[in-house]
């Protein structure tokens, strides 16, 4: 199982379908199709206190088309999360403020390292040298698998000092 009740491939999915960045109209929209309950109002709350990302204005094409707010494709699954501190009894001061709330940081870490390897992937397709091609393959393989462990890793970590502070938080209102 994934985050909020949702399985974790329906979020991959969705992810893959907004690689590019996911508007706050397609957010609220994904959401609704998955039987969450959220406003924009809230939306733009929780971007406010630091709890979201913030949107980065993207061109449109076209002439006079203008530019338009796009989240990371990460943000439906934040979203989940967050409701999930919420109702294991968090206040949102808490998750602001007590739990080490490093999840935006860790989706920068997953594209930053994603563009890395994008680049270096499409370098090596440049390369005459076959043999070198071949290694500089297996070691981009062998980095990939070690930055998908450390993100695993990093992960794991935030997600036991949560659970900790909602334990913590149980303890204080119980």
């Amino acid at each position: 199982m994934g985050v909020g009740g949702i399985d974790h491939s329906v979020l991959v999915r969705i992810e893959a379908e907004h690689a590019n960045g996911i508007s706050s109209v397609a957010i609220l929209d994904v959401l609704a199709s998955l039987g969450v309950k959220f406003s924009e109002a809230t939306l733009r709350k929780w971007v406010q206190l630091g709890l979201l990302p913030r949107s980065v204005r993207v061109g449109q094409k076209g002439k006079h088309a203008g530019s338009k707010g796009m989240y990371p494709s990460t943000i439906v699954r934040q979203v989940l999360e967050i409701k999930d501190m919420l109702a294991d009894g968090l206040t949102i001061e808490q998750v602001q403020q007590d739990v080490l709330f490093v999840r935006g940081d860790l989706d920068e870490l997953r594209r930053s390292l994603a563009k890395v390897f994008g680049t270096l992937e499409s370098a090596i397709d440049k390369v005459d040298s076959q043999p070198l091609r071949y290694s500089v393959a297996n070691d981009l393989t062998y980095a990939r698998e070690l930055a998908d462990q450390l993100v695993a890793k990093l992960t794991d970590a935030e997600s036991r000092l949560i659970h900790k502070a909602a334990i913590g938080a149980d303890a204080a209102t119980g």
